[in-house]
Order: C-alpha cells, then structure tokens, then sequence
C-alpha cells in the first residue's frame, strides 16, 4: 500500500492513494488552516468508523439480512497533553432493517471489533478504549 500527500496551500494537504483518488485534510485558522476539510484526527476516527462500518454491513448481508439503512456515529475523547492520542472511542451504531434482530447486528459487531477491523484493532494496540452500543431501528423512526 502506497499514498502521496502534497501541500495544497497553507496546512490544506491532498492524499492520493495509487488509484488517484484523494482525501483532502485541513485545520484550524489558530494553526495556519482555513477549516476547509476533516483534520487529521478527524479523518483517522472516520477511517475506523468507515471500516468496522463495512465489516458489519457485509457480515449483515452474508446472513442475508435487509439493509435498509446504516450510521455509525463515534464520539471520541483524547489525551490532554501531547501528542493527545485517542484515550476512549465509543461507537454507536443504528441499523435499519425489517428482517435483522439484535442478535445479527450485535453479532456482526463482534465479529468486527474483535476478528475482521484493523483500524479498531490499531486504535486498541495504541491503548485507546474502543466501546460500542447498537440499536435497531424502524424506517419510520430515522
């Protein structure tokens, strides 16, 4: 795996990986940024978000379940002092679905905090809490 990262302009930096798709990282005016795109950090908590997202969709499906909808929100807490590493991350997840019980969905969860996310393992090798809570929820209700 191979990526580029190339100054835009001022702290404004665009990732391209091998296939030249990008991902465009900024920050805060405090630091030179303009708060036109995610910061780093930001961006590290979507990739795990993104990835155990992907993992329990898949899972969900290979049991022939109904996705009708998907979110996974995390709030996150870091360390006060530098470099303020992620200390905690507690994942909620909301799936959509007439056919899927709490047992599939918490189940598919599991399996992809404990066996398939390398992100989510990489954020529990650094130290970081990971936690999570799921619910199901009717279409009516999203």
């Amino acid at each position: 795996m191979e990526v580029n990262l190339t100054l835009d302009r001022n702290m404004r930096i665009i990732g391209k990986n091998k296939l030249g798709l990008e991902t465009v990282f900024d920050t805060d005016p405090s630091v030179g940024g303009e708060n036109t795109a995610p910061k780093p950090m930001e961006v590290f908590l979507m990739a795990m978000g993104a990835c155990t997202f992907m993992d329990v969709i898949s899972i969900l499906r290979k049991k022939r379940k109904t996705v009708e909808g998907f979110n996974v929100k995390i709030v996150a807490e870091r360390a006060k002092e530098h470099p303020m590493v992620f200390k905690k991350a507690h994942l909620i997840y909301e799936l959509i679905s007439p056919d899927a019980t709490m047992e599939d969905l918490n189940r598919s969860i599991e399996l992809s905090q404990t066996k398939y996310c390398p992100a989510s393992a990489m954020f529990k090798a650094a130290g970081c809490e990971v936690t999570w809570e799921a619910a199901i929820k009717n279409k009516s209700e999203s």
